[in-house]
């Protein structure tokens, strides 16, 4: 059921998002220099690293580590990137990696390759079983807020309690979130 969900979902978003989609492309591309796209080295399914592509908002010259750990991450985004961040437009490339099957729509948010002191905790707990997703319970409950303890707890809470209905509440609890803009502070 969880991947027939996944498809639909990820393909229904490509085919009515595919303008958006393009005019977000065409906008990263004029604003800047450098790619449209970012890939992203991340710790998927069973500590496997895949490439997750994002809508670049950074400058091709800014470090490659988790956004928060920055002393200063506003002077490195592209002109439209803070933008495309708050309302989580960025995210949209990885509907590909949902059809391609290296993520879920709804399931803990990938590590980055160098977050070691997730991937650990998350090992030790069994949620690296888990398929990574675009959205998580960690995401509608504090996002870039959460200390990564207080995120790995909830991916564990994710873990025990997952079912498709409680996919489709995350799912739906994260348009709001994004609609309302809440615990996005980039």
């Amino acid at each position: 059921m969880k991947k027939a969900f996944d498809v639909a979902v990820s393909g229904a978003f490509w085919i009515l998002g595919s303008f958006p989609i393009l005019v977000i492309a065409m906008v990263v591309k004029a604003s800047s220099r450098g790619p449209v796209l970012y890939w992203s080295d991340r710790v998927g399914k069973d500590n496997r690293i895949f490439r997750m592509p994002k809508f670049r908002t950074m400058r091709v010259d800014a470090p490659v580590v988790a956004t928060h750990l920055m002393t200063d991450p506003d002077r490195y985004f592209t002109p439209a990137g803070s933008f495309l961040r708050r309302t989580s437009l960025d995210e949209l490339p990885q509907l590909y990696s949902v059809l391609k099957g290296d993520m879920s729509m709804v399931g803990p948010r990938p590590a980055l390759f160098n977050q070691y002191d997730l991937i650990g905790l998350r090992t030790r707990k069994g949620i690296h079983r888990l398929l990574p997703g675009i959205t998580g319970w960690a995401q509608i409950n504090g996002r870039d807020d959460l200390p990564i303890p207080e995120k790995v707890e909830l991916d564990n809470d994710y873990l025990r309690r997952r079912s498709f209905g409680f996919d489709v509440k995350i799912f739906l609890e994260t348009f709001k979130k994004v609609a309302n803009r809440q615990d996005v502070s980039h």
